[in-house]
């Protein structure tokens, strides 16, 4: 079971997620940031760090995508994860 202060962290990611969100076109943050010029990995990176509710581990740009790897703290005595996601530009 989560514990109150994952739960409260990841609420609060989440509203801050769907600030970002609210664009004239509609389009999530992550597209926006991805379809800028050229690509910027360092901030996709910040906000999927935002949405998983982890820690940064690395980030790093292959074939126009970046790839980008966060720890996500453990829940209920479980061992933390690592998750790892690729945003195309």
């Amino acid at each position: 079971m989560a514990s109150y202060k994952i739960i409260t962290a990841l609420a609060f990611a989440l509203a801050l997620s769907a600030m970002a969100d609210s664009r004239a076109d509609g389009l999530p943050a992550s597209m926006m940031l991805a379809q800028s010029s050229g690509l910027d990995c360092n901030a996709i990176a910040r906000q999927v760090a935002a949405e998983e509710g982890g820690d940064l581990l690395s980030v790093d740009e292959s074939g126009g995508q970046c790839v980008v790897t966060v720890l996500v703290p453990a829940s209920g005595g479980e061992r933390p994860r690592k998750v790892t996601r690729r945003v195309s530009g």
